[in-house]
C-alpha cells in the first residue's frame, strides 16, 4: 500500500524499509541501525512541512483542511519512530541502542514544538468555533477537544521566553527516561551466577535446571548459570532450597542500577539511577509550575478520569487501611510457618519470602505451582484464549504470517462475523538477552477511515517475557507457562482487544488513543477474571506428560488459594502507587538531596507495609513504570481500574446466573459496543455507565480480593 509520501522518496530511501512500508507492515528484520538517522530527518521535515501549511493563513480552519493532513504526516513520524520503539524494547543491540538514542532528542524536541505551536493552537481553536464543527463526528470532536487541552499542557499558552526551556525539559525527561531504562536492562543482562556444583540446585525443578544449563552454554560456560531476567531469577526464589543462593540472587536483584549494584549485582556504577530519578522528578515538576500546577501530580490529573491530588490520595489510603489487617494476618501467619516448618528460626528474610509462601501454599492447598504449570503449554493456553474472544466478542482469529523481528515471534488476523480482517496482532513470548523485561501491549498501528473511504486496520504488538522451549536429552520441550503468566496473557490480551476491535474512525481517539490514563486498565485486568473460571480453565488446559485437561480437584485447590497473601500483595501494590503519587505531590524537589527518592519510599513503606524492608534495597531504582513507562503519577491507576473492572466483570456474573456460564455473548456484545469499541471517542466515565447503568462500586473488587 503507498501513500503520496512513499511516492515521492528520494532515491537514497527507496529501499530504507522506515519510509517504504507506507500504510503497510514494516519488514522489522530488514531495519538497520544506519536506516534510522536518514529515515527520520525525511520524515521530521515532512512532519514539520505539514505543520508549516497547517499555520498558513490560507489554510481553512477545518477538519479536512488542517486536522486530517496532520495527522496523515505526523502518524508516518510516529509510525516509523513506533517501529524503532519497538525494536530497541526487544531487540536490543549497542549499534540500534545509540542510533535510537542519536534520534531521540530531535523526535522529542518536533512533538514538544507541536504541543507550544501558538499558530496551529489558534487554528484549532477556530475550528473548534466554526460552523463546521457541529457537522463533525463525536469522535473528530473529541479529537479536537483533546487537541486544544493537550495544547494548554503542551506549553502552547506559555510566553516567548518561557517556551525554550519547556521544550528543553521535555528533551531532558526523554533523554533520561531513555538512560533509567538501559540502565536497567544493563544491570538485569549484566549479571550472570554460575553454579558448578548440582548439590547446590536442590528444590529447584527440573525445567528450570534444564533452562539454567542452555543459558550456561549459550555463555560458554559449564555448569548452570542464573541470571536477573524474572523466569530465570523467580523459580529461585520460588523453589529453591538453598538459602544462600536465595540470598545471593535476591541482593543483586534488589541492588539493580544502584550505588551497590558493584557489591552485589556485578554491575557498573554507570548504571546507578540514583540521580537520575531526582532529576526526572525535578524537570516534571518545573513543567508542572510553568504550566500553573502546584505539582506534577496535579498536572498528571488534566486527562484522567479522578479530580483531585486528594482524591487519589486518599483513594488509597482507605485502600490501604482496607488491606492492612488482612495482610498483617498473612504475614504472621507466614513467619509462624517459617519457623515451626521449614525452621527459619532467626526470623524471615525477604529472601525467603517466595519460598516460605510456595511451601505454605503447598501445605495448605496441596498443590505447587510447578505442578500446576505442567497443565499451561502455552500453545493450548493460546488456543483457550482465542476461544474465549471469539465466543464473547463474535470474531475469528487465524494465524498470519506477517514479517518479523525474531523466529519466535507469531502473527494473527483478527476476522468479524462476515470474515473481513478488522485487525493484526503480533505475539512475542519469550524472555531473551536485548529484549526489555515485563509485558506489554503497545500499538503499531491505529484503526482510521482514509480520506478516500478505506479503513486502516489496527495492529498491536503483545509481548510477554516467559521461559523460552528448552532442550531436554535432546528433544525440545513446548514450553509451560505459569497460571500467573496466563493472567499476565490475559491482562495484555485485554489491552490489544481495546485497540483491536475499535470502531472509532478518527485516529487521535480509537482504539486505545485517548482514552484516559487511569482508564486504560479496565479492559486488560477485566480479562484477567477468565483465569479463575472453570468453564474456561477446562479447555485450555493439557498437562504436559499426558495431555490431561486441569483436574477439577486441582482447580479448586487453586480457585482456594486466589486470595492466598493477597492482603500483602495488595498492599504491596498501593505501597508502589502511594510512592508514586508522592513523589509528585510532595516531595521538596529544589532542596531534595541524593537518597531523597529512596528516603520517601522507606517511610511509606514503614507506615504501611507488614514486610521489613532491608536496608541494602533498592527497588525504587527499577522502578522503570514511573521513570521510563509513562505511569509518572499515574502508577494509582492499576488499583483505580482494577475497581471499575472487578464492577464490569460482576455484569458477567449475573449473566451466568441466568444463563449457566460466563462466556454470555449477550453481555460480551453491550461490553464490545459500549466499552472496546467506543475506545476513547468519550469519556470513560460515560462508557463504564453505558454499560453498567450506574456509577462504579468498589464491593465487586472487595469480594473478588477476599477483602470484604
Amino acid at each position: 500500500m503507498t501513500t503520496s509520501l512513499t511516492k515521492t522518496l528520494p532515491a537514497d530511501l527507496q529501499n530504507n524499509p522506515l519510509v517504504t512500508f507506507g500504510r503497510g507492515i514494516a519488514a522489522y528484520s530488514e531495519v538497520k541501525p544506519e536506516h534510522i538517522a536518514p529515515a527520520i530527518e525525511y520524515l521530521l521535515k515532512h512532519a514539520q512541512d505539514a505543520v508549516d501549511v497547517a499555520v498558513n493563513p490560507n489554510t481553512a480552519p477545518s477538519w479536512d483542511a488542517l486536522a486530517e493532513p496532520l495527522e496523515d504526516a505526523t502518524e508516518s513520524l510516529g509510525r516509523s519512530w513506533g517501529v524503532i520503539s519497538h525494536l530497541n524494547s526487544v531487540a536490543d543491540t549497542p549499534e540500534l541502542r545509540a542510533a535510537y538514542g542519536a534520534m531521540l532528542p530531535k523526535v522529542t524536541a518536533f512533538f514538544s514544538s507541536l504541543g507550544q505551536n501558538l499558530d496551529l493552537y489558534k487554528k484549532f481553536k477556530e475550528l473548534s468555533k466554526s460552523h463546521d464543527f457541529a457537522k463533525l463526528s463525536s469522535a473528530q470532536k473529541k479529537v479536537i477537544e483533546n487537541s486544544l487541552r493537550d495544547f494548554r499542557l503542551g506549553g502552547a499558552e506559555l510566553s516567548d521566553a518561557d517556551k525554550p526551556r519547556f521544550a528543553q525539559i521535555q528533551d531532558e525527561q526523554a533523554t533520561l527516561g531513555k538512560a533509567f531504562s538501559d540502565h536497567v536492562l544493563d544491570a538485569t543482562d549484566g549479571f550472570v551466577h554460575l553454579v558448578t556444583d548440582k548439590a547446590e540446585l536442590v528444590g529447584l525443578p527440573e525445567d528450570v535446571v534444564a533452562a539454567a544449563a542452555d543459558t550456561a552454554q549459550q555463555k560458554n560456560l559449564q555448569g548452570w548459570a542464573f541470571t536477573l531476567h524474572f523466569p530465570s531469577y523467580y523459580p529461585v526464589m520460588q523453589y529453591s532450597e538453598n538459602r544462600a543462593l536465595r540470598r545471593l540472587m535476591y541482593e543483586a536483584y534488589v541492588t539493580r542500577a544502584s550505588e551497590l549494584a558493584p557489591q552485589y549485582a556485578k554491575g557498573k556504577l554507570d548504571w546507578d539511577n540514583t540521580q537520575n530519578m531526582l532529576e526526572q522528578l525535578r524537570l516534571r515538576d518545573e513543567e508542572a509550575r510553568m504550566l500553573g500546577f502546584k505539582n506534577y501530580a496535579a498536572l498528571s490529573l488534566a486527562p484522567k478520569m479522578a479530580n483531585s491530588v486528594e482524591e487519589v490520595d486518599s483513594f488509597l489510603t482507605n485502600f490501604a487501611q482496607k488491606a492492612k489487617p488482612f495482610a498483617l494476618k498473612d504475614w504472621q501467619e507466614l513467619s509462624e510457618f517459617a519457623k515451626n516448618e521449614l525452621s527459619i528460626a532467626d526470623g524471615l528474610e525477604p529472601w525467603d519470602v517466595a519460598f516460605a509462601s510456595e511451601r505454605l501454599k503447598q501445605e495448605r492447598y496441596s498443590f505447587s505451582e510447578n505442578e500446576l504449570k505442567q497443565y499451561f503449554p502455552l500453545p493450548k493456553v493460546l488456543d483457550g484464549l482465542f476461544q474465549v474472544i471469539q465466543t464473547l466478542f463474535g470474531v475469528k482469529i487465524e494465524a498470519a504470517n506477517l514479517p518479523t523481528w525474531h523466529a519466535d515471534v507469531q502473527s494473527f488476523s483478527v476476522k468479524n462475523g462476515a470474515g473481513n480482517i478488522v485487525a493484526y496482532f503480533y505475539l512475542d513470548p519469550y524472555a531473551r538477552p536485548g529484549k526489555r523485561g515485563g509485558a506489554w501491549m503497545d500499538d503499531a498501528r491505529g484503526r482510521r477511515v482514509l480520506p478516500n473511504g478505506e479503513i486502516q486496520v489496527p495492529v498491536a504488538y503483545l509481548v510477554c517475557n516467559f521461559a523460552p522451549p528448552v532442550k531436554v536429552d535432546g528433544v525440545l520441550r513446548q514450553p509451560t507457562i505459569t497460571h500467573d503468566d496466563v493472567i499476565t496473557l490475559f491482562h495484555e490480551s485485554g489491552h490489544g482487544l481495546h485497540h483491536l476491535l475499535t470502531q472509532v474512525s478518527a485516529l487521535g481517539v480509537s482504539g486505545i488513543n485517548g482514552v484516559e490514563w487511569d482508564a486504560v486498565e479496565l479492559p486488560s485486568q477485566f480479562m484477567e477474571n477468565f483465569c479463575w473460571e472453570w468453564e474456561v480453565l477446562e479447555k485450555m488446559t493439557a498437562h504436559a506428560e499426558t495431555g490431561k485437561p486441569l483436574p477439577r480437584e486441582l482447580f479448586e485447590k487453586i480457585l482456594a488459594a486466589k486470595n492466598f497473601q493477597n492482603g500483602y500483595m495488595t498492599l504491596r501494590q498501593i505501597v508502589m502507587s502511594l510512592t508514586d503519587w508522592r513523589l509528585h505531590s510532595s516531595l521538596d524537589t529544589k532542596n531534595a538531596k541524593d537518597q531523597a527518592v529512596l528516603d520517601l519510599s522507606r517511610a511509606i513503606a514503614e507506615q504501611f507495609n507488614v514486610i521489613p524492608q532491608p536496608a541494602i534495597s533498592r527497588w525504587i531504582n527499577t522502578f522503570s513504570h514511573i521513570f521510563a513507562g509513562g505511569y509518572a503519577a499515574g502508577y494509582y491507576s492499576y488499583k483505580w481500574a482494577e475497581v471499575l473492572s472487578a464492577d464490569v466483570y460482576s455484569a458477567f456474573e449475573e449473566a451466568a446466573k441466568l444463563t449457566g456460564s460466563v462466556l454470555d455473548q449477550k453481555t460480551g456484545t453491550r461490553y464490545r459496543e459500549e466499552i472496546l469499541e467506543v475506545g476513547g471517542s468519550r469519556p470513560a466515565a460515560e462508557s463504564f455507565k453505558a454499560f453498567r447503568g450506574r456509577e462504579p462500586s468498589i464491593d465487586a473488587l472487595l469480594r473478588h480480593g477476599g477483602l470484604a
